[in-house]
């Protein structure tokens, strides 16, 4: 049976520009605004559209070596993405499946990032895990904002 959790993170930056930046190029820019977490990322297949597959490797000490996500939906004028995880991570682990659904909604000038991510859980499975991936999506989101913020010509 499936289960899912939902989230927001409020930013400072418009819409666009971050979606821009914590989707579209995020395997360019993870590397660099979130290089304590996240050391290289790659795409593995496709060319960034509708079915590609992007690897993200984590640093040293970070709970998995490794996540590859594959993107299901992008609507680059709502702001909005699906995407699934294909391997690595919590994948056949803690959870058989796992994929998240991402709106970026305009707000004063910056805007608000929802996820909602829908997973179905193994028997290994640890709520303290949906924690884990919330501070994760808000770190990441936050990540992106500071690397923007200190590169105002960056993603316009």
């Amino acid at each position: 049976m499936s289960s899912s959790w939902s989230f927001e993170v409020e930013t400072s930056i418009p819409a666009p520009r971050l979606f821009k930046a914590a989707v579209i190029d995020w395997h360019n820019l993870a590397p660099k605004a979130a290089s304590d977490k996240i050391v290289s990322a790659v795409p593995i297949e496709g060319d960034g559209g509708v079915g590609s597959i992007r690897q993200f490797n984590f640093a040293p000490g970070m709970p998995f070596t490794f996540v590859k996500e594959r993107l299901d939906f992008i609507d680059v004028e709502k702001f909005e993405v699906k995407n699934t995880l294909v391997e690595g991570g919590v994948l056949g682990k803690y959870v058989e499946s796992d994929s998240s659904h991402i709106k970026f909604e305009p707000k004063d000038g910056g805007c608000v990032v929802k996820i909602t991510s829908t997973y179905t859980p193994l028997p290994a499975f640890d709520a303290k895990g949906v924690e884990m991936a919330k501070q994760s999506f808000a770190g990441a989101i936050k990540a992106a904002e500071a690397y923007l913020i200190a590169n105002p010509d960056a993603y316009n």
